[in-house]
């Protein structure tokens, strides 16, 4: 194993952008897609990308030094395992997300200073409207983000669908639910259940030709609107992934509030969120929460903070259920004494 001394460390994570950078380009030009039939020449290459050939090789061999891409002894790249990830034909492409963390949210990240100084969202500073307001004005950047959520959260889907348990429901509102790929995969391993799809008009509308694609689309209500509005009431459970933490504590309760007012005594939030753990190990969570600082303004929480969020809400939290990913299920229940 390779041993580093603290300053090679520090010049590596100093350095860190021009690796993301690099995929970025490597993504946006979609070089991966163009040598899956084998390897070709950075020359060739640059003809199918309108670039410029010297520039593209010295993109490529850097990409190669780090094993997105390989080089041979004729100057040709192919793909590697690494570089498999940015096809955009396989299923949990990293495509998509890579071109969005090099676009906005780098961009927004450049601004982590503005946001640690002020408390303030970097993204609102750049580009004069939050994150999903933007989204819903440019029609290409909401294609990317989700496509790039699809690929995020795919393994997510799969651990959680593994340790949670949906027979039993009826209705399973998917709240926030984007582009319905979560609901649509639970739909798809519980063929009596029933799904509810609630988001943004605009987001909705998108959602249709996914559900329908996945077979599902008989068994799910669409319905577009606002959780800051209402929430549609008559599911077994609601559930949230990655709503919670785009939000400050005000933004969740008054979301969460509107849920507790949908519920039936008996029926369950189920939130799917990443969960800070204590300590000094590394954490993924911990930079997402930098994320969640400078472009939506949200925040990952720990086991305390979801608990107090609940219980401002009228919930119960009655268990935290760990998955394989980096997301746990959050489950609550109402108060029996609830007044919200």
């Amino acid at each position: 194993m390779e041993t580093m001394s603290p300053n090679d460390l520090m010049n590596r994570m100093i350095t860190g952008y021009w690796s993301t950078q690099a995929i970025y380009v490597a993504a946006k030009l979609g070089i991966a897609d163009l040598v899956v039939s084998g390897p070709r020449t950075a020359e060739d290459l640059a003809r199918s990308t309108g670039t410029h050939a010297p520039s593209l090789y010295r993109l490529l061999r850097a990409l190669a030094s780090m094993g997105v891409f390989a080089e041979d002894a004729s100057s040709m790249f192919g793909l590697t395992p690494l570089a498999e990830c940015l096809r955009s034909d396989l299923p949990g492409s990293q495509r998509a997300l890579a071109i969005m963390s090099g676009e906005e949210h780098y961009k927004a990240w450049g601004e982590l200073l503005y946001s640690v100084q002020t408390g303030k969202i970097a993204f609102d500073r750049l580009y004069g409207m939050p994150v999903f307001e933007f989204l819903s004005k440019n029609v290409e950047q909401a294609k990317v983000f989700d496509a790039a959520m699809v690929g995020v959260h795919g393994r997510e889907t799969s651990a959680m669908t593994d340790v949670y348990d949906f027979s039993g429901m009826r209705v399973l509102a998917d709240i926030g639910g984007g582009n319905g790929s979560l609901l649509a995969s639970v739909l798809q391993k519980h063929p009596s259940l029933r799904g509810l799809l609630y988001d943004l008009p605009g987001v909705v509308d998108r959602a249709r030709d996914s559900l329908k694609a996945s077979g599902v689309a008989d068994r799910c209500e669409v319905i577009g609107g606002s959780f800051f509005e209402s929430v549609p009431p008559g599911a077994d459970a609601y559930l949230m992934r990655h709503i919670i933490h785009d939000w400050d504590d005000e933004k969740s309760l008054a979301i969460l509030r509107n849920v507790h007012r949908a519920m039936s005594s008996t029926a369950r939030l189920l939130l799917v969120e990443g969960v800070i753990p204590p300590g000094n190990d590394p954490s993924f969570g911990k930079l997402l929460d930098l994320t969640m600082l400078t472009i939506p303004g949200g925040k990952e929480r720990t086991s305390a903070e979801y608990q107090a969020l609940f219980e401002a809400a009228g919930f119960e939290l009655v268990r935290i259920v760990p998955t394989a990913a980096e997301v746990s299920v959050i489950e609550g229940r109402k108060r029996e004494t609830a007044s919200v």
